[in-house]
């Protein structure tokens, strides 16, 4: 009976996206998605801004409520049950500040109590070694750098140890060295926790090396659902970024619309 229950749970998908509408307004920034994402999995969502990524990721997060469909994180509805989910699941920003006046040490302790974390302080000394900003935990949080706040973002992220981990921009601002050993550590927690991965990026080269999908977003549309390789190869492209650059350009758009413009003349 256990091991029913277990092979169920590693069956049950990490992310359930269910016909996910949002309206501000007279504004749809996300229209009619689903996909599923798999347990242990990285998977890349993409797309120009307004794209409805942060959108959709604010909805995955139960921070904002659909207009329409549903979401389902770990198998718990994030409209009704994400309390249940919450303490195993994370996010990760360099664009959501922490409190200025607070040292990092101190930002950091407050979130760690808030995920219940034990051993908070040998668990804040841990991660400031791994991502090697441990001269920077007694600095207050406003006089950090783009990338040390990128660093300790991470930090806090993974401080309760996240099945599910929600990342947007994770090496924004980072020197290519330092960008280059963070995607090292994120691809070594995903293998050491079969952690779940879904990643905003506007770092091409970062999601082909990371990403076993990627998900194309256009105004708030699924336009593009496959590996990195596959996408390429359909896209007739030699990389992702010109793949990113079609789909935001509207070129296959464009493309298609003449394809069908030329067998319509050729049927006159």
């Amino acid at each position: 009976m256990i091991d029913t229950i277990q092979s169920q749970t590693t069956a049950t998908p990490a992310i359930e996206v269910a016909n996910l509408s949002k309206r501000f307004g007279d504004v749809t920034a996300v229209h009619d998605i689903s996909f599923a994402v798999a347990r242990g999995s990285v998977t890349g969502l993409l797309g120009g801004n307004g794209a409805g990524k942060t959108t959709t990721i604010g909805m995955i997060m139960g921070l904002i409520l659909p207009t329409t469909g549903s979401v389902r994180v770990l198998g718990a509805d994030m409209e009704r049950e994400r309390y249940h989910v919450l303490a195993r699941m994370n996010f990760e920003s360099p664009y959501v500040d922490m409190p200025h006046r607070l040292t990092v040490r101190q930002n950091l302790t407050v979130f760690a109590e808030l995920y219940a974390v034990d051993e908070v302080e040998a668990r804040i000394e841990r991660l400031a070694g791994d991502l090697a900003f441990t001269d920077l935990l007694d600095r207050p949080a406003g006089q950090l750098s783009a990338g040390q706040k990128t660093r300790v973002a991470l930090a806090k992220a993974l401080l309760n140890d996240p099945e599910v981990l929600l990342l947007d921009e994770p090496t924004a601002s980072l020197d290519p060295d330092t960008a280059d050993w963070v995607r090292g550590h994120l691809e070594d927690y995903r293998r050491a926790k079969n952690a779940t991965i879904l990643l905003a990026s506007h770092n091409m080269a970062e999601v082909e090396r990371l990403c076993d999908r990627v998900i194309m977003l256009k105004q708030g549309r699924i336009v593009g659902d496959d590996s990195p390789a596959r996408l390429i190869e359909e896209f007739g492209r030699r990389n992702l970024e010109e793949v990113f650059l079609d789909v935001a350009r509207g070129r296959r758009e464009a493309a298609t619309s003449q394809s069908d413009s030329d067998q319509s003349d050729r049927a006159d």
